[in-house]
């Protein structure tokens, strides 16, 4: 059984990106520059806009911190969302998801220039990625599909199980694993209410596991040598932590391990990534509009 790193990989690429920018700056060029809307005090949303924020020193990066407290009004954050838009110094922004119960989150997404759509939320971006066209990548699925190249997991012809279907993660990851340029595998796609999910997943040379249940995957769902891996982010109280919980993933970890070729750690393994793919997207929109 190996490890895949993510916080290692990410450190990794961020290192290259920061590599890129300096030859950009010291050739006359514009810094990249992403902007962050936050708005209340959710504490994960708090800790994720920090670490983006440092990531953008690590890369070399200009941020822009937007903070608005939970009683904006929708018409307000829109009209941010335009600013940023036309505010030619910002190459890409992100909008911290979630947000509060009276504002459309996916009103304020469609707002949002699918040019500067860094997150990749943006329908237009979307249906580009969907039929395999240039466009961004949102940051999750391609931070796990940078992570079976870079540990040269072969994916083409293999069979892909995904566990969960959201927007965010699930749907995009399994347009692009069974893309040719992509991940070229077979891909089958369970939640919840799979009748045969088990029986899915112990055919699966890979399982990417993003159903938002703490430990949901099993030793008995897993056939040896299958890679694993773990989206899974799920906040479980632990009274032994000076936090008061632990981070749980989607796989029961101590149990599944020994029968894997690869597996991803919860902390440590997609997480580092998705913030690392958020950076590789800022760049390219900054190359892009170098480009013009």
């Amino acid at each position: 059984m190996q490890l895949i790193d993510g916080k290692a990989t990410a450190t990794a690429i961020k290192a290259e990106i920061a590599c890129e920018v300096k030859k950009i700056v010291d050739a006359g060029g514009k810094q990249p520059h992403l902007a962050a809307v936050l708005v209340g005090h959710d504490g994960g949303s708090e800790t994720y806009v920090k670490n983006k924020v440092l990531a953008c020193e690590q890369c070399g990066f200009r941020s822009t911190l937007i903070r608005y407290e939970d009683d904006v009004t929708e018409e307000e954050l829109l009209q941010c969302v335009d600013r940023l838009n036309r505010n030619g110094d910002v190459d890409g922004f992100i909008v911290q998801l979630p947000l509060p119960r009276h504002i459309d989150e996916q009103k304020v997404i469609e707002a949002i220039d699918p040019r500067k759509d860094v997150d990749g939320f943006h329908p237009v971006n979307v249906g580009r990625m969907a039929i395999g066209l240039p466009c961004f990548i949102s940051a999750t699925p391609l931070g796990i599909l940078t992570l079976l190249q870079r540990y040269g997991i072969e994916t083409s012809g293999k069979k892909c199980v995904i566990l969960g279907r959201s927007n965010i993660v699930g749907k995009p990851t399994a347009q692009l694993m069974m893309q040719k340029q992509h991940g070229d595998a077979t891909v089958t796609v369970c939640h919840s209410h799979s009748a045969t999910l088990k029986d899915e997943c112990r055919q699966a040379d890979i399982i990417i596991a993003a159903i938002g249940q703490p430990e949901f995957v099993t030793a008995d769902m897993v056939k040896p040598g299958a890679v694993i891996i773990d989206v899974g982010t799920t906040r479980v109280p632990d009274a032994t932590r000076k936090s008061g919980y632990r981070l749980t993933g989607d796989v029961k970890f101590d149990e599944v391990a020994p029968l894997c070729s690869y597996i991803t750690p919860v902390p440590g393994g997609v997480g580092p990534m998705t913030i690392c793919s958020l950076m590789k997207n800022t760049l390219t929109a900054a190359l892009r509009k170098t480009d013009k």
